[in-house]
């Protein structure tokens, strides 16, 4: 870090009495206060060289005048620093103390209108040569200038630090020092392993030369900053146009990294505390850290993939906590959905800002509506555009016959890989909404109609198998005992029994949560499934079972869809897809036919025209072979089950 000394005689100030004097053969006949403290010096030395002090001496009509000074900038040091400048006196200027010194300096008025070689010409001189040269000085300056934020403008120190600082940025890395806070971590390193004095001074220079910059190594430095002072400096980097949007991304996750976290924190503690002498300081402190984050939420590149989809839904996980502005959510959300495929399911659990305000709402603990629009945007924007060029085109392209053919197949090409792109990215996002509605299903007030919301909104081709889907349906069904008939069959009809794996099939059989016409479902397509892979035809099946078949959608005489056995479940003990300790086939015959009478008792009082459905009527009335066709579907499972 460069300084500066000006000055050669010893230091004579000292205090009495509380107030601060400096020995000389002259008696003292000039009184200053500054800010509370006294000092006795002598006018000749401080008019010289103070235009303001001339003035103000010059109104006082005494002999030992009494100027006061209270709205002194930088203190009483600085005003020692311009007395001891007054006096010839050994004073060091820094980065640390320059502004306050610069601002001392102005306020009393040292220019060179006064005396040549005056305090402020020669700071300045330190500062453009000096502080604006070096990128550690012009961070550590930038960092002092929040004690004098009016000050610093009018005397242009912090655009000339911001402008120093985003020009080295913008350089080549090679043409530029190492950053202060690398430098300092290589510095320790090297202190570490080596031994001697003389190896310690020659740490810096290893570190330089060992030690190349890396691409963001700004980034750890500017993250001391403050935010006003850091999004001018950021700015003014983006407007350079020179750093790759990928770096300005990482910046911004750094600076994100370091105050984020202690934001969330404060805000819970907030949010905790019900004293209402403290809910003022609790607001000031929400709306700084509110306007951080829309700060940070400006920042961000314009182009896709410059930050991660999980640094977004983090900055939308705490726009929800602090109660940021609409339009910055908003913004954020529809960056989300750009590239929702990167997420991850722990990603899309946003807290509820209206639950964490109020701990004893009703509410919902995640906000699913959030997620609901995030996933209409994405299934929007992911929209597969035309395999084919244009009737025009095609037609001047006919003019041209020795590059037609090859112009249509690339742009055919194309097109269709970014088809292919859109339809693999659904089927990722179809993966992560499934582990999503597993974990809001455990939440005893999520509402039916915003899980299946959710659930809908992934069109049907992009989930290969529903296996995931039950599972989340089943999680949902133990939380929610009090769902009446109609809300479980609403439920159920999200699900296609014909997507179901036979572990899933086994254990949705059993089910006793599950509707009965989704248990009918799961017993006939697993029926005709066994029977296909048993080596019968389907013209065996008995003609009643042939038409719930078709009235489900099966056609008997083609052979059964593919369907998934090699989904993995993952979940705790209660998630499982265990048929174990459940109750046997036979008694579970009994228990469906059971449900099968009170399933037709309830349909007779709901129907309109007074009859059961022909479908169960059918099922009931079931021969005696295609019986004995479930009952071997029961030993077959139980079978299995002791394998």
């Amino acid at each position: 870090m460069k300084f500066m000394k000006l000055g050669s005689r010893p230091d004579t100030f000292y205090t009495t009495e509380a107030v601060r004097s400096v020995s000389s053969e002259v008696s003292s006949d000039l009184m200053i206060q500054v800010k509370g403290s006294r000092y006795l010096l002598h006018k000749f030395p401080l008019l010289s060289k103070c235009l303001r002090l001339q003035r103000l001496c010059s109104e006082s009509p005494d002999t030992t005048s009494m100027v006061q000074l209270p709205d002194f900038p930088g203190g009483i040091e600085a005003f020692e620093l311009c007395a001891k400048f007054c006096y010839g006196i050994t004073i060091t200027l820094s980065a640390y103390n320059i502004v306050a010194a610069r601002c001392a300096a102005e306020y009393l008025q040292m220019s060179e209108d006064v005396e040549k070689g005056n305090l402020i010409y020669k700071l300045e001189v330190f500062f453009t040569s000096c502080i604006l040269q070096g990128w550690r000085d012009c961070i550590v300056t930038l960092q002092t200038i929040r004690a004098y934020p009016l000050w610093s403008e009018d005397l242009a120190i912090t655009g000339r630090c911001i402008d120093s600082i985003a020009s080295k940025v913008l350089s080549h890395p090679s043409k530029v020092s190492l950053s202060h806070s690398q430098s300092r971590r290589v510095r320790d390193d090297a202190a570490s392993s080596c031994n001697g004095a003389a190896s310690l001074r020659r740490s810096d220079k290893l570190a330089v030369a060992a030690a190349p910059p890396r691409p963001n190594w700004w980034a750890e430095d500017l993250a001391e900053l403050g935010i006003d002072l850091y999004w001018r400096a950021m700015a003014a980097i983006k407007s350079g146009g020179r750093v790759p949007s990928n770096l300005i991304g990482d910046a911004l996750k750094v600076y994100a990294s370091r105050w984020l976290p202690s934001i969330c924190i404060s805000r819970r503690r907030c949010s905790n505390d019900s004293d209402d002498e403290d809910s003022d300081s609790n607001d000031g402190v929400s709306s700084k850290h509110r306007l951080l984050l829309e700060s940070i939420i400006s920042l961000l590149p314009v182009e896709k993939g410059a930050v991660s989809c999980g640094f977004l839904l983090k900055l939308l996980k705490a726009a929800n906590i602090l109660n940021a502005s609409s339009s910055s959510r908003t913004e954020i959300a529809r960056r989300v959905a750009l590239q929702l495929e990167e997420a991850t399911t722990s990603d899309l659990l946003i807290p509820n800002s209206s639950g964490m305000n109020n701990s004893s709402s009703s509410t919902t603990t995640y906000d699913v509506d959030l997620v609901i629009s995030i996933l209409e945007q994405f299934m929007v924007q992911g929209q597969s555009p035309p395999t084919s060029p244009p009737r025009s085109k095609l037609v001047l392209e006919r003019r041209r016959r020795s590059r037609s053919a090859e112009n249509i197949n690339v742009e055919f090409q194309e097109r269709r890989r970014s088809s292919s792109a859109s339809h693999s990215s659904k089927l990722k996002v179809a993966k992560i909404i499934d582990g999503y509605l597993q974990e809001i299903a455990r939440d005893v007030h999520l509402p039916l109609p915003k899980f299946v919301a959710v659930a809908e909104a992934v069109p049907d081709f992009a989930r290969l198998d529903h296996d995931d889907l039950y599972r989340a349906i089943d999680i949902y069904l133990k939380a929610h005992h009090d769902l009446n008939k109609t809300d479980r069959k609403r439920l159920c009809r999200i699900l296609d029994c014909k997507k179901l794996s036979m572990e899933a099939c086994m254990h949705a059989a059993q089910n006793e949560l599950l509707p009965l016409r989704v248990v009918v479902q799961v017993l006939f397509f697993e029926q005709a499934r066994a029977a296909k892979s048993g080596g019968k035809m389907a013209a065996e099946l008995p003609p009643n079972i042939k038409a719930i078949l078709m009235a489900h959608g099966v056609d008997p005489s083609r052979a059964t869809g593919t369907l998934s056995t090699t989904t993995s479940v993952n979940g705790g003990p209660e998630d499982q897809w265990s048929v174990l300790g459940l109750k046997s086939p036979r008694s579970k015959m009994s228990t469906l036919r059971m449900k099968l009478t009170e399933d037709i008792d309830g349909v007779e009082d709901h129907d309109e025209a007074g009859r059961a459905p022909g479908k169960l009527k059918s099922f009931c009335a079931m021969p005696a072979r295609p019986r004995r066709m479930f009952s071997k579907l029961w030993s077959n499972m139980n079978s299995s089950e002791k394998n």
